[in-house]
């Protein structure tokens, strides 16, 4: 089996952790294990050939990005802004229901939850952004460049990055608190990043908060845990493998692992994992969205 070694992306960077797993999405020839390091990072696998050529032949050209079902504008379904009414959400999810991508719009908004003003519920990875710009404009305006040679620099951590806000929750975009407000981001991790999503589903209890005597709102995003803590916010968990996995092993890990049951965790290959930490803003007015991350002893 051909490996190539990925250093920039660590088990513990959560956008790195989505975008190793997105590689095994956008191609079913790749299989992702990560190192048993102090400091584990991605292996992309693949048999008899070059896991960095397959990535490059997979990359998802623009015509492929401008037919994803959460663009704003669908043939014959209404517009998708980023508040998006249940009428909206019923009437794309009808004309995407046989798409190939379909799950772009699972992954990322659900109507198992609705607001007061009867709008779907969107999931943790698809946050509000300035100039309401909806995760598919972000995704569109990273423009990752596919070409063999750069990809090997982002999968290295050697990859210079841009200004941009990519798909807003990447931590690392995020410079100190002395620093200016610009963001920078590396387009080729957000853009596998997104793809890692599909694995990720946005559900919900059937809560409506337009109901008199609606209970609190329950969307959850797979992957994210409710502590037992009063007061507590759901926190994001991933784990990291030995064994070579393509991407439906890797479903069916996730549906098997459970982040407090460390001592099942050598049963499925598992050797860490981690949970989100939430960016905790400086103001009232700061609506800077990040999750950084704390490993799970």
């Amino acid at each position: 089996m051909s490996e190539v070694g990925c250093p920039g992306l660590s088990a513990s960077w959560l956008n790195a952790w989505l975008a190793a797993v997105g590689a095994t999405v956008l191609s079913p020839r790749l299989r992702l294990r990560w190192t048993e390091d102090a400091m584990p990072h991605a292996v992309l696998c693949a048999r008899r050939e070059d896991p960095l050529e397959i990535l490059a032949c997979s990359w998802p050209s623009c015509a492929k990005l401008n037919d994803l079902p959460i663009r704003r504008k669908w043939p014959n379904s209404r517009d998708l802004p980023r508040h998006v009414s249940i009428k909206a959400f019923q009437s794309r999810a009808g004309a995407s229901r046989s798409h190939p991508y379909s799950w772009t719009l699972s992954s990322t908004i659900t109507d198992l939850h609705i607001d007061e003003k009867g709008n779907v519920a969107h999931g943790p990875f698809d946050p509000p952004v300035p100039r309401g710009l909806v995760l598919h404009d972000r995704l569109c305006r990273l423009r990752a460049d596919s070409r063999t040679d750069v990809l090997r620099e982002s999968l290295e951590g050697s990859a210079k990055r841009v200004k941009n806000n990519g798909l807003g929750f990447d931590i690392t975009r995020l410079g100190s608190s002395a620093d200016e407000a610009d963001k920078w981001i590396d387009p080729v991790v957000e853009t596998l990043a997104f793809f890692g999503l599909a694995l990720l589903p946005v559900r919900g209890s059937g809560t409506d908060a337009r109901q008199p005597k609606s209970i609190r709102a329950s969307t959850l995003q797979r992957g994210w845990v409710r502590d037992n803590k009063p007061g507590e916010q759901p926190r994001f968990t991933w784990p990291a493998w030995r064994e070579p996995l393509d991407y439906a092993a890797v479903d069916a890990l996730l549906d098997q692992w459970r982040p407090d049951q460390t001592k099942t965790w050598g049963r499925y290959g598992v050797h860490g994992g981690w949970r989100s930490v939430k960016y905790e803003a400086r103001g009232s007015s700061d609506v800077t969205r990040g999750f950084g991350s704390q490993r799970i002893d």
